[in-house]
């Protein structure tokens, strides 16, 4: 059975992670939940809305991944993570979120030591200032080429 990933960020971070990830893993909608905890929500109302969300995974183990160390939306995640079969990362990021979907069949405890790996690789003090990973070549207009 392939976990699930809830995301619950200060909004709209959840929400946004999760369409970018949708940019490069077009099917990974059904995979990826999220929640979105605005500025002032109740903290009780935030964990209720999370528990109905959480209710959608059904009995698929469950990658919370969360903002910020102690903010609501890690608080609302670690009363989630008490469920047995849910484990817990905070610091997300895209790279981290683009690894847990990767390899999200692996068993949940792998899982979130992928997804801590993937956080924390994508993390780069870049010192060049020539683009990585590009095609160099100066724009000619009559190519009628694309590149992402």
């Amino acid at each position: 059975m392939n976990n699930r990933i809830f995301l619950i960020a200060h909004a709209p971070l959840a929400h946004a992670l999760r369409e970018c990830a949708r940019h490069v893993f077009p099917d990974c909608a059904a995979q990826v939940l999220t929640l979105d905890i605005v500025a002032d929500a109740d903290p009780a109302a935030s964990l209720a809305e999370a528990r109905a969300l959480l209710g959608e995974a059904g009995d698929a183990p469950v990658l919370l991944l969360t903002d910020v160390f102690g903010a609501t939306p890690h608080n609302v995640a670690q009363e989630l993570a008490k469920r047995p079969d849910t484990r817990l990362v905070t610091g997300v990021n895209l790279p981290m979120l683009l690894r847990s979907i990767c390899y999200g069949q692996e068993p949940l405890e792998a899982l979130a030591a992928r997804a801590v790996a993937g956080g924390t690789q994508g993390i780069l003090q870049v010192t060049s200032a020539t683009p990585q990973n590009q095609n160099t070549r100066h724009h000619d207009p009559e190519q009628r080429d694309h590149q992402q």
